[in-house]
């Protein structure tokens, strides 16, 4: 290869340049030489590349020694705070720079707007076609288009572009439900977002270690982001609505209006891969947990009490009061209270039901002391359900594995109590005892519910909520279509008079839910009562649409559902962690109350809102917080103190002092597991990074992820490009200055001791 490949004067030559240009004559020279003159040489085509945004890969460019202090360094993230990172009195770290008590956004001044919108164009230009999964996580479509993307984008700074790039999902699973021919297209598109987005975070937790860097990673999943942000002021002016209902009654915080966090967008795209990403999972448990703790966005608040408002920080239980009033919004803390308040509540209601009025008359028409105490318990819990569903939203809610059971009972709820009063203010005990018999249907939503709460990631309960959407959904349309034959009978029935001489409507629909179950065959016997030759054709059509096709349809939709669930069952778990685990973090002051305290603090301190000082009336609210959660906090804050971060004692290899654990000590394999269970000394980390040094002098990386030179001295003298045929005929060892292929599809070169990383054009 010579110097005069048309680089200018002064600038430095690029490597891989001249490596394709003399890549490509030797290809035209072995064509002409073997097959003629006459033959064409097509030369390879000049892709554009985007050029990088951050110039090291992060954990591929480690050796093995900074590989293992890495391990080590996440690790000790799990552990408490050491004595030279100090919480402040409320147990956050880094502690408050000032005494005022709201934390102003640190993220305010992020091109968000225009960060989407550069995202968008960068999807558009890179897929045109469909694509599959699979497809995306082929090695050639990576190295092609994933990965200069994700290094393109990529900006260790920037902590909204996984919030930008779940955005742009959302509108291109959007945009798949109006524009049929690009629908999957526009799936590939989001499928892209999700890929993308996952291996940003990944870069995110990759270079950014110790409890700096956890907090880092948190503000990218937690942190609130407004999509208008940045925005020119034409557009705000002609997009926005200034007046949004919720900001005019003072219900929702001003400042985080339209916030939302890259959590709730993911959950909201049902972005599966990337929740169930090690480092997003990370967050998600350190939230669940109460490690990280902040200040969640919310649309509605019934009782907001906003004084308050912290960044998101650890949390040092050490230096935090003992009374913490916003432990109880911790996920986990939350998860505990509410099984024990549903405990609580099927336990008065069994009491309720158990103790009722057998007979009916006036003894209907008094209250026992069970059936008031279930009425006064059960308002309460319905308003805790009533602002988890305004808290953030219909949909994210829908998406908690024991919603349509919680709506359930809300309705049954609300039916029994309606017509329990009605037959108050008639005096009937009658309608007293149907309130009663009301009430009785709701053990079949209750119970089901205890056991979804115990085992919340059970694969079956995991499927069983997917198969009854899809078989509510299926019943309702095959309903709506078999009306046809109930009214077509229904008319047959009809003398000349015009009125019906045979059967009544509701004998005849369940003759057909007979039939249509296969329980009982009495309509098609009975179908000549309503014509001697159209009754027994309807209902015989009736039953072989209903009874063999719908059944079919059903039972291979189900097991189409499972099986999808099924070979997910990890993403699908922690999804519905993810779920759990947003949904935890309360904004709403309502949540600290117990039922039915809160239907009491709605009434007496959502007056007193209007009436005090924000700060007055902040202290009001945590001292009722404070004193009905007592008992609660204390033992909260106990067990917090001692389990909730890791000893040093407790990091890996975990110190187990069981009988069969020293038994297999003197097994024929005990040696296997001793080797680990020490840190070699300095002496062998030292030796490890001279191994790291003269690896470091051979070739470079390859795109299999070992060393070069390692690889020819094993496979002979043949190139990455023979050997392997990945890079078609490129051969990069005749350029002196090339040392191979780095894991992230750059050619590694080396001059004036300096290593260089250069791109690789697609």
């Amino acid at each position: 290869m010579d110097s005069g490949s048309g680089n200018t004067p002064g600038s430095r030559p690029s490597v891989l340049e001249a490596g394709r240009q003399g890549s490509n004559q030797s290809y035209g020279e072995s064509q002409t030489d073997g097959a003629g003159p006459g033959h064409i040489t097509i030369p390879e085509p000049q892709r554009p590349s985007l050029p990088k945004r951050n110039t090291l890969r992060g954990e591929s460019t480690k050796s093995i020694s900074e590989a293992l202090r890495l391990a080590r360094t996440r690790e000790e993230q799990e552990t408490l705070l050491g004595d030279e990172e100090q919480a402040d009195d409320d147990g956050c770290y880094p502690p408050r720079q000032s005494d005022a008590p709201r934390v102003p956004n640190p993220h305010r001044t992020l091109p968000i707007y225009t960060t989407i919108h550069k995202i968008r164009r960068l999807i558009y230009a890179s897929i045109d076609d469909p694509y599959s999964n699979e497809q995306l996580r082929s090695p050639r479509m990576n190295a092609a288009v994933i990965r200069p993307l994700v290094d393109h984008i990529y900006d260790p700074d920037d902590v909204s572009i996984i919030y930008c790039l779940l955005v742009n999902r959302i509108q291109f699973l959007r945009e798949q439900s109006y524009q049929a021919h690009h629908q999957t297209v526009n799936i590939t598109r989001a499928n892209v977002c999700e890929l993308i987005a996952s291996r940003v975070l990944r870069r995110f937790d990759e270079d950014h270690e110790g409890r700096e860097g956890l907090l880092k990673v948190a503000n990218v999943l937690v942190a609130g982001f407004e999509p208008f942000q940045g925005a020119p002021r034409q557009v705000l002016q002609d997009t926005r609505n200034p007046l949004h209902w919720s900001v005019r009654w003072k219900l929702a915080r001003p400042e985080y209006n339209n916030m939302l966090t890259a959590l709730e967008v993911a959950i909201v795209s049902e972005a599966k891969s990337f929740l169930a990403s090690s480092a997003c999972q990370r967050i998600v448990d350190n939230v669940y947990r109460g490690r990280i703790i902040y200040t969640p966005t919310s649309f509605i608040d019934i009782l907001p009490d906003h004084y308050k408002n912290r960044g998101i920080s650890l949390y040092d239980p050490r230096k935090a009061p003992l009374l913490n009033q916003y432990r109880l919004i911790v996920p986990r803390t939350r998860n505990w209270i509410e099984v024990g308040q549903f405990m609580l509540l099927l336990l008065l209601y069994i009491l309720t039901m158990i103790n009722k009025a057998d007979t009916i008359g006036p003894s209907h028409l008094a209250f026992s002391i069970y059936e008031l105490a279930f009425i006064i318990y059960a308002f309460g819990w319905t308003l805790d359900e009533i602002a988890s569903i305004l808290e953030h939203g219909w949909t994210v809610h829908t998406e908690n594995l024991w919603s349509f059971l919680d709506i359930a009972f809300v309705v049954i709820f609300s039916a029994y109590f309606s017509v329990r009063m009605h037959g108050l203010m008639v005096n009937d005990g009658e309608w007293s005892k149907l309130s009663l018999d009301l009430l009785s249907v709701a053990m079949p939503v209750m119970l089901p519910r205890l056991a979804f709460c115990l085992m919340p990631e059970n694969m079956l309960f995991i499927s069983l909520r997917a198969m009854m959407a899809d078989f509510t959904f299926l019943t309702i349309l095959a309903a709506w279509c078999f009306g046809g034959f109930l009214i077509a009978m229904r008319w047959l029935s009809e003398g000349a008079d015009g009125l019906v001489h045979g059967h009544h409507p509701m004998t005849i629909a369940k003759w057909m839910l007979w039939i249509w179950f296969g329980l009982d065959g009495t309509g098609v016997q009975r179908s000549v009562d309503f014509h001697w030759f159209l009754g027994p054709a309807l209902m015989i059509t009736f039953a072989f649409l209903g009874n063999t096709l719908f059944l079919t349809i059903l039972v291979a939709m189900l097991s189409n559902t499972y099986q999808n669930l099924a070979q997910n069952a990890t993403a699908e778990i922690q999804f519905r962690r993810a779920v759990l685990t947003f949904e935890g973090v309360k904004s709403d002051s309502l949540f600290a109350y117990r039922p039915p305290f809160n239907v009491l603090a709605l009434i007496l301190l959502l007056p007193m809102k209007w009436c005090l000082t924000p700060r007055w009336f902040h202290k009001v609210n945590i001292t009722a917080v404070r004193i009905l959660n007592a008992p609660i906090l204390c033992l909260v804050s106990l067990y917090e103190r001692k389990y909730l971060w890791k000893r040093s004692r407790y990091l890996s290899p975990p110190r187990k002092h069981t009988w069969l654990h020293m038994w297999e000590r003197f097994g024929a394999h005990g040696d296997l597991q001793a080797v680990f269970d020490t840190e070699p000394p300095q002496e062998i980390v030292d030796e490890m990074d001279d191994i790291d040094d003269v690896l470091g002098e051979g070739e470079g990386w390859d795109g299999n992820g070992g060393y070069i030179g390692m690889l020819r001295a094993r496979r002979g003298s043949r190139t990455v490009s023979e050997g392997s045929g990945v890079w078609g005929s490129r051969n990069i060892s005749r350029d002196p200055g090339i040392r191979g292929w780095d894991r992230v599809g750059g050619a590694v070169a080396r001059g004036g001791g300096r290593r260089y990383r250069i791109q690789k054009l697609f």
